[in-house]
């Protein structure tokens, strides 16, 4: 045996659910295996068979925090990106696209998140606790680009989607350590 884990190919649909101050809902996961690992991500997850990347969307915000958008309330993509990482032993190749969800107050404070999908936490985080956190974010650098996006959205003139690289999270965590 190599001890080289299996490869899971997989497209994402992640959402950037930000409540009406501009603060990001991001999840915190851990790996089983690896004592200490821990980042935080956004929202979203796997597209299923015969689903559109949008329908993986809303399924994605409805299951992990207990809203049903429409299906109007999401933004265009505004980033893409591929993301290596190892989890439990699986190595994971996952395309990601993410969409900006703006909530309103009462959208807000109706979030329920669902710890079977946040098990280490959940947590709105700030653009300033963005950027000066020592945590994992993943996507690296959504501190620099979330502001602006946002203030883009709110003039109705979403940007063309970014591509944020092919980013092996793996080697990111090794050099950071």
């Amino acid at each position: 045996m190599s001890g080289t884990p299996a490869v899971r190919r997989r497209r994402t649909s992640r959402v950037l659910l930000t409540d009406p101050g501009g603060r990001l809902l991001l999840l915190c996961a851990r790996d089983p295996r690896t004592p200490g690992a821990a980042w935080w991500f956004t929202v979203g997850g796997g597209i299923e068979a015969g689903e559109s990347p949008e329908e993986a969307a809303l399924r994605e915000v409805a299951e992990e925090t207990g809203l049903v958008l429409r299906s109007g309330r999401l933004g265009p993509v505004v980033w893409t990106r591929r993301a290596l990482f190892t989890v439990d032993g699986v190595r994971i190749d996952q395309d990601e696209e993410f969409r900006v969800v703006v909530l309103d107050a009462a959208e807000a404070a109706a979030v329920r998140v669902d710890t079977r999908e946040a098990t280490h936490g959940h947590r709105w985080w700030g653009a300033e606790a963005l950027a000066t956190t020592a945590e994992t974010v993943r996507p690296r650098g959504i501190a620099d680009r979330l502001p602006a996006l946002l203030a883009a959205g709110a003039r109705g003139d979403w940007p063309v989607a970014e591509h944020l690289g092919d980013v092996d999270e793996d080697v990111v965590d090794a050099q950071r350590a």
